[in-house]
C-alpha cells in the first residue's frame, strides 16, 4: 500500500453539509466488451454491470458505476485492509478476465479519492463549482455523472437522498477539499 496523506485531516462540517473521506476502498476499473467478460465479471461480482450511461449497480459487498460503453468503476462498499494492495476480488477478476483476453482489470485504489458528502446542502454546493444540472440528477438514486467540479474533473455517484460519493484523482484531491470547504462554509 502506498503512503500517502488524506485529503481530508477530519470530517467536516457546515450548515446542513458533512464531508468526509472514506478510506481505504479498493476501486477497480474494468473493461471489456465480449459476452464472456460480461459473464465472467457477474459470476465474480454476483451482480450485473450496469450498461445504461450514468447509471450504477450495487449489492451487499461492492458498487459498479458506468462510466463508458466498455469501462465501469468498481468499489468496495465497506472498508478493507489498509495494509495490502492485495485483494482477493482482483486476483479473481484477472484471472477469469485479463489472463484470457475478454477484457482489462486495472488497481486504482491509490489513485482515486473517495469522498462522501451527506446534506441537504450537496447540490448546491456542487451548482457553485459545476456546469453540470443536478436537477434530475438528485431525483434518481444510483444515477452517476463524470463532470467537473471547480475544474477538477471528478464522478459523482447520487447514493441516497442527500448522500453522495465523490471520486476525485489523488493529485487533484486536496486542492478539490480546500475548495469544498471554503465554498461549503459560504453556503
Amino acid at each position: 500500500m502506498l503512503n500517502f496523506n488524506s485529503a481530508l485531516k477530519k470530517e467536516n462540517q457546515y450548515n446542513d453539509l458533512t464531508i468526509k473521506e472514506i478510506s481505504p476502498v479498493m476501486k477497480l476499473i474494468v473493461r471489456g466488451k465480449k459476452r464472456e467478460f460480461f459473464t465472467n465479471i457477474g459470476k465474480n461480482l454476483n451482480m450485473i454491470l450496469p450498461t445504461e450511461a450514468n447509471t450504477s449497480s450495487t449489492n451487499d459487498i461492492i458498487s459498479a458505476i458506468w462510466l463508458s460503453p466498455d469501462e465501469w468503476l468498481i468499489f468496495t462498499n465497506n472498508k478493507v485492509d489498509e495494509n495490502t494492495n492485495k485483494y482477493e476480488l482482483e486476483e479473481n477478476l484477472f484471472h477469469s478476465v485479463s489472463k484470457h483476453n475478454l477484457g482489462a482489470v486495472v488497481n486504482v485504489t491509490d489513485q482515486f479519492v473517495m469522498l462522501e458528502l451527506d446534506g441537504k446542502n450537496i447540490y448546491e454546493l456542487f451548482s457553485t463549482g459545476s456546469p453540470f444540472d443536478f436537477s434530475k440528477f438528485k431525483k434518481k438514486q444510483g444515477s452517476t455523472t463524470q463532470t467537473l467540479l471547480n475544474n477538477i474533473d471528478v464522478i459523482i455517484r447520487h447514493k441516497s437522498e442527500n448522500l453522495v460519493n465523490l471520486f476525485v484523482r489523488r493529485s487533484f484531491s486536496e486542492h478539490l477539499s480546500s475548495w469544498i470547504n471554503d465554498s461549503a462554509s459560504r453556503l
